[in-house]
């Protein structure tokens, strides 16, 4: 699975995990919603791009814990007009 942010940074996906381009864990995928290792929301996955969304923010995931892993050369894409912001990722 491809996924990018909303202006098109690349992230890693293993699994259900996302990580950041550096390959630093961004957070895990619970249906359309990505929560942190804290279990707080990150972003909703729409398409191939994580977007963040005030209106899904209030929603809270369960903490978890994994490594990180190594980084990714992926090129970047183009921004997107989907509606919401860039998530808020570690780089």
């Amino acid at each position: 699975m491809s996924l990018y942010t909303k202006n098109g940074r690349p992230l890693q996906v293993s699994g259900e995990t996302v990580y950041s381009g550096s390959g630093k864990v961004v957070g895990r995928i619970r249906g359309e919603k990505v929560y942190g290792t804290d279990g707080r929301y990150v972003g909703t996955v729409t398409g191939n791009r994580l977007v963040y969304r005030s209106t899904d923010s209030a929603s809270v995931g369960s903490p978890f814990s994994t490594a990180n892993r190594v980084g990714s050369a992926k090129a970047g894409t183009v921004g997107s007009a989907i509606s919401g912001d860039e998530p808020d990722i570690p780089d």
